[in-house]
């Protein structure tokens, strides 16, 4: 099997996390999509409970927290990923309202109707968008909001390259109208929709990437997995270089009826 041909999935997980616990994002975004997602938020005070489900190392839980008030409760499978975002919790002096937990999103350790908000940026894909956004419902209270990004097509009809890339990766991906269809039948008001720019991706999150895998294959050279893996990455970003028009992240916000 070749590199091209294998699924993210198929890597060790330890792998993953490892590579990616070096980065400052583990997906596609930026401080400013993060703040604009805000601004349809509403109502929210120092006593409204969050939750960041699928934080990472929390670098757009950090933006959020500090233009929000509120307790806020992030989770993710990782426990380096965890151990990193509370150390940057401290780092950022949150840590009296933020915490990160490990755990799983498909059993959050939330109880019915206990959140404000659900936050989730890159990765409610693991779980897939419309499971994801019914089940996290019932621990939303009425008029709460969820917040989520999510690849998206953005054409009804994609080069067979980039179609099957995705379809293997996110058997789930759909289009945006589809998705805010999936919305207003799970039970939410759709508040806003919108695209991240190309540089959440470019400038944020591949050209970051450049440096952690050459950091990478130099400790684990003669590795064939490691060796695998980055240049899994690398055949990811050549990809959205060249078909980037046609899907990329959108944010989406639901206000629960």
């Amino acid at each position: 099997m070749s590199t091209e041909s294998k699924s993210i999935h198929e890597f060790d997980f330890s792998l993953i996390c490892e590579y990616f616990s070096g980065l400052e994002r583990q997906g596609p975004g930026s401080p400013e999509t993060t703040l604009q997602a805000l601004k349809y938020i509403k109502g929210l005070n120092k006593k409204s409970r969050i939750a960041d489900i699928g934080c990472g190392t929390g670098s757009h839980t950090m933006v959020m927290a500090k233009h929000t008030p509120g307790q806020i409760t992030s989770l993710d499978l990782f426990p380096d990923f965890i151990q990193r975002f509370n150390d940057n919790a401290k780092q950022h002096g949150l840590e009296q309202r933020v915490r990160g937990i490990t755990g799983s999103m498909e059993e959050p350790p939330f109880t019915t109707e206990e959140l404000d908000m659900i936050w989730s940026e890159g990765a409610i894909y693991n779980i897939g968008f419309e499971q994801g956004i019914i089940e996290w419902r019932k621990f939303l209270k009425p008029g709460g909001y969820i917040a989520v990004t999510d690849a998206s097509w953005f054409t009804t009809s994609r080069p067979r390259e980039i179609e099957d890339f995705w379809v293997k990766e996110y058997p789930g991906i759909d289009l945006i109208s589809v998705r805010a269809s999936q919305m207003e039948k799970s039970g939410y008001k759709v508040v806003a929709t919108f695209i991240l720019p190309d540089y959440c991706w470019t400038d944020n999150y591949y050209v970051p990437q450049i440096a952690r895998q050459e950091e990478f294959l130099k400790k684990y050279a003669g590795n064939k997995a490691v060796l695998e893996f980055v240049n899994w990455q690398r055949h990811e970003a050549k990809l959205y270089d060249k078909y980037r028009k046609h899907y990329g992240y959108v944010f989406f916000i639901g206000k629960k009826l």
